[in-house]
């Protein structure tokens, strides 16, 4: 929206009042039926979509900070610089599409729309895109490379020359140790077994790979022993394959006698030396595929055709899929989604205050209980127990004591009792070599006469009884 082209319709209330040389209402006065009067929520809601629509999606460069993960998945973070900073949020069917978890002073190239947390009227980014800087400067410093040495025609289609078609010596700059080699040897093996191969070895990665990889090819081009050479390395990350980025290899390459193909990487994995290189091979073995014949070589044409219409098409379809999105953002602006967000982004803040407000408490009822076990300690029962079972141990020990008298005493008066009860017993009677005898029916003979003969009668002496037949009384 144009502030500058707005009509008297479209003016705020200051503006109307200014306009008609009236002085602002004063407190207690009516308000003039004409007037258009904001609600906070209504200026933040407008404010919201006047930045949304005047921005659109920008690119920003910064480094992260702030940053936090609620239970819902969305992200929420600052981006700063060394002079100022900015809320951000990026929702969690953003964030998962991001190749990594972006963290405390991670620097990041993201891409954003401009919006407003109405009910704080805090204006923020949201992020849909997010990207690593390190990454993204070197892929910068690739396009810038790239660019250069575009417009100086290293790169022109019409400089670059045929391979043979039937070479007799292939030369290979790899690493003599790396899966490559052992690719290339293989395909060319299995194609064109009579082919003889000659290897230049060199290192293929880090800071001295590039000046060795330039001096391999400038003793390759004064020895000219080769038809074709292979310029190869296996697959890695952008920082793996950067010495295949180096300028002085683009015009070493350029400057070979001798057409050279390129296979590093895998096929999505593009370098300078490729750009630089008479033919581009995606792989290693498909450099080695290229060099020599093989009755399959038009099939593997129609499938780099293939590769490049797809190739074609995915971007064709992210230009659509970008204006798409574009299209969907601003549709957000009217539709309940941008609501939903908003108070999404909210329940995430209520979620962290309540967070926080039961740390606080449960730390307050540690502190309390703390307190609370002190106090029961100064009351506590336990040194009462102590002395009771103290006290109860001694009473158990004098009442055994007590005991152990008693029967001593109660032993001593038996003793003379069960003397003068053995004394007068009949039992010891029966110890002198005296026995009671009696019949059957347990009647004490005192007569002999009593016991006629062939009666059966019993004596009891002091220890046992004997039974006898009565043979004869007198």
């Amino acid at each position: 929206m144009d502030i500058a082209n707005r009509g008297p319709a479209d003016r705020g209330p200051a503006d109307r009042g200014a306009t008609d040389g009236r002085p602002a209402d004063l407190p207690g006065r009516k308000t003039s039926p004409d007037r258009d009067v904001y609600t906070v929520s209504r200026l933040n809601r407008e404010v919201r979509v006047l930045l949304e629509r005047g921005f659109g999606t920008i690119w920003l460069e910064a480094e992260i900070s702030n940053f936090a993960r609620p239970s819902s998945g969305h992200w929420y973070f600052s981006l700063k610089d060394a002079g100022a900073q900015v809320r951000c949020a990026m929702f969690r069917q953003r964030n998962m599409l991001c190749a990594f978890t972006a963290k405390d002073g991670q620097k990041v190239l993201v891409r954003a729309r401009i919006g407003l947390y109405e009910p704080r009227g805090e204006y923020q980014l949201l992020i849909d895109h997010m990207e690593d800087a390190g990454l993204g400067a070197l892929k910068r410093q690739f396009e810038e490379l790239s660019a250069k040495l575009e417009r100086e025609g290293l790169f022109a289609a019409g400089r670059k020359r045929s391979v043979p078609s039937l070479p007799r010596r292939i030369g290979v700059i790899t690493s003599p140790t790396g899966a490559a080699i052992r690719d290339i040897l293989h395909v060319l093996a299995r194609r064109f077994p009579a082919v003889d191969v000659l290897i230049y070895p060199v290192p293929v990665q880090g800071a001295q790979a590039a000046a060795d990889i330039i001096a391999a090819l400038r003793l390759s081009g004064r020895r000219a022993e080769c038809d074709v050479l292979i310029l190869a390395r296996g697959g890695g990350s952008l920082e793996d394959l950067w010495a295949f980025n180096d300028e002085g290899l683009a015009r070493a390459i350029v400057a070979s006698p001798i057409p050279i193909i390129t296979g590093i990487g895998h096929e999505v994995d593009f370098t300078i030396a490729d750009f630089a290189a008479d033919v581009r091979a995606p792989t290693p073995s498909a450099a080695a595929e290229m060099a020599v014949p093989d009755a399959a070589e038009w099939l593997d044409a129609f499938v780099r055709l293939d590769a490049r219409l797809q190739r074609s098409l995915r971007r064709r379809i992210d230009g659509h899929a970008q204006r798409l999105r574009w299209l969907m953002g601003r549709a957000s602006l009217v539709s309940p989604s941008a609501k939903l967000a908003q108070q999404s982004q909210r329940l995430d803040e209520v979620e962290q205050r309540l967070s926080r407000a039961l740390r606080r408490r449960l730390v307050a009822s540690r502190e309390r209980l703390s307190w609370l076990t002190g106090r029961a300690a100064l009351v506590s029962p336990a040194a009462r127990v102590v002395q009771q079972l103290v006290r109860l141990e001694s009473l158990r020990v004098r009442s055994d004591r007590a005991c152990r008298q008693i029967v001593r005493r109660a032993r001593e008066r038996l003793l003379p009792l069960v003397r003068t009860l053995n004394a007068v017993s009949p039992l010891a009677t029966l110890d002198r070599g005296y026995a009671i005898v009696s019949t059957e029916a347990g009647q004490i003979l005192r007569d002999a006469g009593h016991a006629k003969p062939g009666t059966i009668i019993e004596a009891r002496l002091a220890r046992g009884r004997l039974r006898a037949k009565v043979e004869e009384s007198t």
